[in-house]
């Protein structure tokens, strides 16, 4: 016969081992629900604000001058810029020294020429085409240049020295079928290269 006392104590550690049991999964229940032990989830980067389609808008490019009447040579404006001293429809200037107007020129078929200043302070440019300039060799015998020395334009191969009328000259080979030179007063001789450099001769346009 199992004594009443011990029947009693039996049942109150039932009791508490049901209690433990359910405060164990309570306490399990809300591990999990919180996260707990879960692996983080990859943080996912905020997509960045697509480019805008838009084509930006393209750089204005300078006006080409306008080509000079015969014999008129003349000075055009372009915006934003400087002056454009035109000797030919290809070929124009972008820089003379200040004061310096037109004072003659002319343009035929094979040959343009312009004039600026006056007969103590000038410039005079001449751009010539064809088969007096189709090789530099060929177009430098054309050109009489005293004190010669070689040089560049731009690149391109050239002669610099005094003209036989006075004056200092600069004679280059622009492309193949077009020469040209320029000459300046005495008073100008420091200015030739810088307007020689400024000469603007597009090819194909």
């Amino acid at each position: 016969m199992i004594p009443e006392g011990h029947e009693i104590g039996q049942g109150w550690r039932a009791a508490l081992a049901a209690l433990a049991l359910g405060v164990t999964a309570l306490v399990i229940y809300g591990l999990f629900s919180s996260g707990f032990g879960r692996l983080p989830r990859a943080a996912v980067p905020t997509p960045e604000p697509a480019p805008s389609q838009a084509e930006p808008a393209p750089l204005a490019e300078p006006d080409r001058p306008a080509a000079a009447g015969a014999g008129q040579p003349s000075p055009v404006r372009a915006s934003g810029s400087g002056a454009l001293w035109v000797v030919s429809g290809g070929f124009w200037l972008t820089y003379l020294p200040d004061g310096l107007a037109r004072s003659g020129g002319e343009v035929t078929a094979s040959a343009a020429r312009a004039r600026f200043g006056s007969a103590s302070r000038f410039v005079e440019v001449q751009v010539e085409h064809g088969t007096v300039a189709t090789d530099w060799g060929a177009y430098r015998k054309r050109i009489t240049v005293l004190d010669a020395r070689a040089t560049t334009v731009r690149g391109r191969p050239a002669v610099a020295g005094r003209h036989p009328g006075g004056g200092r000259l600069i004679a280059w080979l622009e492309r193949p079928g077009t020469g040209a030179w320029i000459r300046v007063s005495d008073s100008l001789s420091s200015e030739l290269v810088a307007i020689a450099a400024s000469v603007k001769a597009p090819v194909g346009d």
